[in-house]
C-alpha cells in the first residue's frame, strides 16, 4: 500500500479480517459480514523510520493492542470493498499525522503590558476586597 513518494507498506504486513456489522442493510445484514478489520503489526514493520515510527507509536498508543497491532475498523458502507478502503484510507490519515515533526515550541515572556495590566489588576481586587471589610474591624 502506497502512502507517499517516500512509504510504502508491504501488503502481506496488512491483514484483514470481517465481521457482521450493525446498521442499516435489511434481511442481508445478517448473512453478510461486510465490516472490515485492519490489522498492522506497527512493532514489526520495515517500512517506517525510526523517529515516524516512534512518533507514530505515541501519538496513537491508545489504538495499538499490547503486541504492537494497530487496529481499524470501518462499517460505513454495505460492502466489504468499500469498508476496506476505507480501511486503508483512515491508516494513510494516521500515518500523514505522523510524518511531520512536531515544530519546536519557542519560550515566550509576557509582555511589560502584559504584566502591568496584571499588577493592576490585582491592585484593583485587593482594594474592592478591602473597601468591603467594615470599618471598625482591626486585626
Amino acid at each position: 500500500m502506497l502512502i507517499n513518494e517516500n512509504i510504502q507498506i508491504p501488503d502481506q504486513e496488512l491483514e484483514f479480517s470481517f465481521a457482521r456489522s450493525g446498521g442499516p442493510g435489511g434481511q442481508n445484514v445478517n448473512k453478510v459480514a461486510s465490516k472490515a478489520i485492519l490489522r498492522w503489526n506497527v512493532f514489526a514493520t520495515s517500512a517506517l523510520t525510526l523517529d515516524v515510527k516512534s512518533r507514530f507509536l505515541r501519538l496513537h498508543q491508545s489504538r495499538i493492542t499490547a503486541a504492537g497491532d494497530l487496529l481499524i475498523t470501518s462499517q460505513v458502507y454495505r460492502d466489504q470493498l468499500r469498508n476496506q478502503e476505507s480501511c486503508l484510507a483512515k491508516l494513510r490519515q494516521l500515518l500523514a499525522q505522523a510524518l511531520h515533526p512536531p515544530k519546536p515550541r519557542k519560550k515566550t515572556k509576557p509582555t511589560r503590558g502584559s504584566r502591568e495590566r496584571r499588577l493592576q489588576s490585582k491592585q484593583h481586587r485587593s482594594k474592592r476586597k478591602q473597601g468591603r471589610r467594615s470599618a471598625g474591624w482591626q486585626e
